[in-house]
């Protein structure tokens, strides 16, 4: 008989959850395997990994900010330093007012400072910069900025296969036996102590996580060329504008859609993000290409972490919608200390919260 390898935890997925909660596992002294199926389709490997702390036609500071944000920085900025390389770029970010109602609403409520230090500035004037329309001012926010995603996971998932903690491979839950230790999975000669579901929207495949109210919601983004738009902020008015690496070039989005999605680029995605760029700027552009990738979407909007009702040996880390960027890092020790037992979950992530949606367990207390 093949001795098994032993694991702590076994997690399924290497998109920016999967990838964060490995990190953190295994820089407490667990043995972690990682299992990931690259999908085209996977949020994280579309997303321009914006991290933005007011959102919104309303302009809300963005849930738990204080609580997500900074840590978020500091992690991708160590992350910086360890790899060597710049993933992640601190920036300002400019939300452009559309019009002179919305930059009264904005200067109405700046006395009362809703955004709690966020908001570095208002400028109530046009604001000149290279290529850009701003005739009604705009919103100067601090405290955010973007990451390189695809380019992150790459590097991290280069790291674990020469390692041997990952392993590019289709994860079946069909073949996962529990016991009264954990679970063996006997396709990867394996056993595991916990298992950790941070497969993003395709959690929906997994047949234990069925019952949660967790919807696919597909974004498309757009790469383009503009040569002349400064790339000294991120702009956001209805859509994002982000600098690339490579001068003159950006990535704008997302578009949000509902099942059933489209499954090919198409042109209806396409003008609706080439005409809010359009509203941002006077340059001509030009579009390089287009992506699409399908965000785990909540009913409630909050994330989903915790154990399964009825599976000690299983835990769900996803539900992130489109800030998985901006929450892994702090969600991530937060589920850590939860699974040593030494941590409560905060209640709006906890998906005990959506326990009486069991179909086994009807009327569990939360």
């Amino acid at each position: 008989m093949t001795d098994y390898l032993d694991y702590d935890y076994l997690l399924i997925g290497h998109g920016i959850a999967g990838a964060v909660l490995a990190r953190e596992l295994r820089g407490r002294g667990h043995s972690v395997l990682v299992y990931d199926e690259p999908r085209p389709d996977a949020a994280s490997r579309v997303a321009a990994g914006l991290m933005n702390p007011v959102a919104g036609k309303r302009f809300a500071l963005t849930w738990r900010a204080h609580e997500t944000l900074p840590t978020a920085v500091a992690y991708y900025q160590g992350l910086n330093e360890e790899l060597g390389e710049d993933f992640f770029q601190p920036s300002p970010i400019l939300k452009v007012f559309g019009s002179l109602p919305e930059q009264e609403q904005m200067l109405a409520r700046a006395a009362d400072d809703p955004w709690q230090g966020f908001v570095e500035r208002i400028d109530p004037a046009p604001i000149a910069r290279p290529g850009l329309l701003a005739p009604f001012g705009g919103a100067w926010l601090r405290g955010g900025g973007h990451l390189r995603v695809a380019a992150l996971l790459a590097a991290l998932a280069r790291q674990g296969k020469a390692a041997g903690w990952l392993r590019e491979e289709t994860f079946s839950w069909e073949h996962v036996v529990a016991d009264g230790t954990g679970v063996a999975y006997a396709p990867g000669q394996l056993r595991a102590r916990h298992v950790v579901c941070c497969q993003g929207a395709a959690a929906l495949a997994c047949p234990h996580f069925g019952w949660l109210p967790l919807t696919p919601n597909q974004g498309a983004v757009l790469d383009v060329a503009v040569p002349g738009l400064s790339p000294a902020q991120v702009l956001n008015r209805g859509a994002y504008v982000v600098p690339s690496v490579v001068p003159g070039q950006f990535r704008v989005g997302a578009t949000y859609r509902w099942p059933p999605f489209a499954t090919e680029p198409g042109d209806a995605d396409q003008r609706e993000l080439a005409g809010r760029l359009a509203g941002l700027t006077a340059l001509p552009f030009e579009v390089l290409s287009e992506q699409r990738g399908v965000r785990p979407a909540v009913r409630d909007r909050r994330p989903l972490l915790g154990r399964h009702p009825a599976l000690p040996w299983l835990s769900l880390f996803g539900g992130f919608g489109s800030k998985g960027v901006s929450m892994a890092p702090r969600l991530a020790t937060l589920l850590a200390d939860h699974l040593a037992s030494s941590g409560e979950l905060w209640p709006d992530v906890n998906l005990a919260r959506y326990y009486a949606l069991y179909p086994a367990l009807e009327g569990i207390k939360k």
